[in-house]
């Protein structure tokens, strides 16, 4: 698994992301290349952005610690079309570049933040987490999806 804190893994998935355009197509599922971004812009939106989303109330958080949480931030890949929680799902058209370039900079500011940052670091859905986690959260997420575009 590539780690998100690396800047060779870093340069990577923004490499990945730059061969991404307008046109390109899903190998499977229904989302469009711009939907596709915005879905993983959310990710980081409940790190950098989290006044954006709703918080969890404390039975919502419960259960997605207890149920969710192994399964997100284990190093096993996604499934093909996994079930996606309703926050993550991007219904209204998105402008291709600027979800682009928003990826790319929360992808360059995790890197430049680095797995200390993370390490303990309070997940919005999930509560603590190790840098190892995050990790895998992160990277596990953006490999299943540009994959799933063919990048």
């Amino acid at each position: 698994m590539k780690n998100i804190f690396d800047q060779a893994d870093t340069s990577h998935f923004i490499k990945r992301i730059n061969a991404l355009t307008e046109d390109s197509f899903p190998k499977w599922g229904v989302m469009s290349v711009d939907k596709m971004l915005a879905h993983c812009n959310v990710t980081y939106e409940l790190i950098y952005e989290q006044e954006k989303h709703r918080k969890p109330t404390f039975i919502t958080k419960w259960l997605l610690k207890n149920f969710v949480k192994s399964k997100v931030v284990s190093e096993t890949p996604y499934k093909h079309n996994s079930p996606t929680s309703a926050m993550f799902v991007i219904t209204d058209n998105k402008i291709f570049e600027e979800e682009r370039k928003r990826i790319i900079g929360f992808i360059q500011k995790t890197q430049q933040l680095g797995a200390e940052a993370f390490d303990g670091k309070e997940s919005f859905n999930f509560g603590k987490l190790t840098a190892t986690e995050w990790n895998n959260m992160m990277s596990k997420h953006l490999d299943h999806h540009l994959t799933q575009f063919g990048v």
